[in-house]
């Protein structure tokens, strides 16, 4: 299960939305052991691209540090698809960095933006249910 501060969501939804009509991207910073999100870091999509993503290395370093900083972790990474699914593409199965990690889907496609989180492991992609909190 991945638990998202409403806050942190409507921003991790808000930055794909200015993304458009490239995908956008960021990192999740919270609590490893409990799903828990803290912190929304939108960051530059270094692909520059609508149909693959890459986290901007210095984006990337600042919020690994401010997640230190705040006594926490890198918990994950979200980025939208602008006309498909909220559902890995092989792409983003093959570039999933870390089995312990969150990968959040926001699907563009239809009026309403869809979020989804999966757990990639070893190739195998588990759907986990995405609680959101007030804070």
């Amino acid at each position: 299960m991945l638990s998202v501060p409403l806050p942190a969501y409507q921003q991790m939804i808000a930055h794909c939305l200015e993304g458009l009509p490239e995908e956008a991207c960021g990192l999740l910073g919270g609590d490893p052991a409990a799903g828990r999100v803290v912190t929304c870091y939108p960051a530059r999509n270094a692909a520059a691209s609508a149909t693959l993503y890459t986290v901007d290395p210095k984006d990337h370093l600042l919020a690994d540090r401010d997640a230190e900083r705040a006594g926490g972790a890198l918990i994950g990474v979200f980025h939208s698809h602008t006309h498909t699914d909220a559902y890995p593409s092989a792409t983003d199965v093959a570039q999933a960095p870390d089995p312990d990690w969150h990968y959040v889907l926001v699907s563009l496609r239809d009026i309403r933006p869809v979020v989804r989180s999966y757990r990639i492991v070893d190739g195998s992609v588990t759907e986990e249910p995405v609680v959101l909190r007030s804070r």
